[in-house]
């Protein structure tokens, strides 16, 4: 029998939980490397210029998509044109890939997160603690395992008892502890001139390498092309505006990811130099912050607020990533959300292991060249995410027109202020930007240009 397909109680619940998905290791820990190798105020100007045209326009067609189909992206292709079905597998096999790894680096963040709130944040700033964790074999898959279990507890409540009331709780706490920091390191001696590599745009650093840096961070950004938004538009009720919706959920996730530099590039500039702003990866998060944390007055203190935010912010977003292909597994195979879970947990596991044992003791095992973690997210988020955004843009831009998108954004009579802009980004301007984020991202990963 099938089950009742869930709603959020209304636009602040789905606001919420929207932000949630998209305020996760994408902001706190991405945004402010790349915006540190990028340039900093350029790179930010650019992502805002972005997130309110490319990054709209996805964002507003997956929503539209989802709430008109109430379905889930595995099937909501389908309904939309039989012949561009296979782009909702494709979705559905990215969260897929993306859930264990993505809790694999959860885990990580729990067990820094346990370590500062233990007042051992010394230790963690010694250069050899991260990479001996991780190479580790049973302790980080007891932490993969027991944040893969968390977040299955919060999908498993439901829509509103579980997604809905954890992202009504934990988005507010986010806020409060990521302004706190902000306002610490504005005291920070010298944290000006953080402030002013971060927010001031300097043109002469502009390059394409910084368009497609920020391109790329969107799709984190915003969760697109994962199937997320679908799945969650699916949720929303015909009564609330998608238009307002998607205002809230690009200011909430902007701001958001800005307070996110500014919680760690002046500090890390303070403290390390602009040198120390060059780390990219886990090498920012998990080894330049725990020393920069050891140096800083009340660092102790700020660091377990800090992986207490992360963390938090870590688990809204696994929660989307879990639930959308749990709403696949349910519209698709027609089983219970307990079961469903419970076969995408198992699923998770087996996935999982390899990307922990991957830093460790499978380390010589490879996949052109790329460890299993490295590889599983290259390949979803270089390869499989431009495609499905790209086919998405073919199919509404081109095969279907905007027209039925438009028609259920503006039911019950609701504004479309930006429908010539949304129009023009779907049919021309997204198209390009794709085939560049695919093009470019698969040359540098096999050293062929420099990235």
């Amino acid at each position: 029998m099938k089950e009742k397909r869930g709603n959020f109680t209304g636009g602040i619940g789905f606001v919420l939980a929207a932000a949630g998905s998209a305020v996760g290791l994408g902001n706190l820990w991405r945004f402010p490397y790349l915006a540190a190798q990028y340039g900093g105020g350029i790179f930010i100007l650019i992502y805002i210029i972005l997130a309110v045209t490319f990054g709209f326009a996805l964002l507003m067609t997956e929503l539209a998509i989802g709430r008109k189909t109430q379905q889930s992206s595995i099937t909501a292709y389908t309904q939309l044109h039989p012949r561009f079905g296979v782009l909702g597998y494709i979705a559905g096999l990215v969260p897929l890939i993306i859930l264990p790894y993505y809790c694999v680096i959860g885990g990580w963040v729990m067990k820094y997160m346990m370590v500062f709130l233990g007042g051992a944040g010394k230790k963690a700033a010694q250069d050899s603690y991260f990479g001996n964790y991780i190479g580790q074999e049973w302790t980080p898959l007891i932490f993969f395992l027991i944040y893969l279990t968390i977040t299955m507890l919060v999908v498993l409540g439901g829509v509103q008892k579980g997604i809905e009331r954890v992202s009504r709780f934990l988005m507010p706490v986010l806020i409060v502890i990521t302004i706190v920091i902000c306002i610490y390191v504005s005291t920070i001696d010298g944290a000006g001139e953080g402030l002013k590599y971060y927010l001031l745009p300097n043109f002469s650093k502009f390059s394409i390498k910084t368009l497609c840096a920020a391109m790329g961070q969107l799709f984190f950004s915003m969760s697109l092309a994962m199937g997320i938004m679908v799945s969650y538009g699916s949720y929303v009720k015909k009564e609330v505006s998608l238009t307002k919706s998607v205002n809230q959920i690009e200011i909430f996730d902007t701001l958001i990811a800005l307070m996110a530099g500014w919680m760690i590039i002046p500090a890390v500039y303070v403290f390390s130099g602009e040198a120390g702003l060059q780390s990219g990866g886990p090498g920012l998060m998990f080894m330049t912050l725990p020393k920069v944390f050891d140096q800083m007055p009340a660092g102790q203190v700020i660091g377990a607020l800090f992986f207490i935010l992360v963390f938090f912010a870590a688990v809204t977003s696994s929660v989307s990533v879990l639930e959308a292909t749990t709403s696949m597994l349910m519209d698709k195979r027609h089983v219970s959300r307990k079961k469903a879970c419970f076969i995408l947990f198992g699923v998770s596991v087996v996935l999982g292991i390899p990307s922990s044992l991957g830093n460790g003791v499978w380390s010589h095992i490879t996949i052109l060249g790329m460890d299993f973690l490295t590889f599983f997210d290259f390949f979803t988020n270089s390869i499989l995410m431009p495609i499905v955004a790209l086919g998405t843009c073919i199919l509404v831009g081109w095969v279907t027109g905007t027209k039925p998108l438009e028609e259920e954004i503006t039911r019950n009579g609701e504004s479309f202020p930006r429908r010539s802009l949304y129009r023009i980004m779907i049919k021309y301007v997204s198209p390009v930007f794709l085939i560049t984020i695919l093009v470019f991202y698969t040359l540098a990963q096999f050293g062929i240009i420099n990235y």
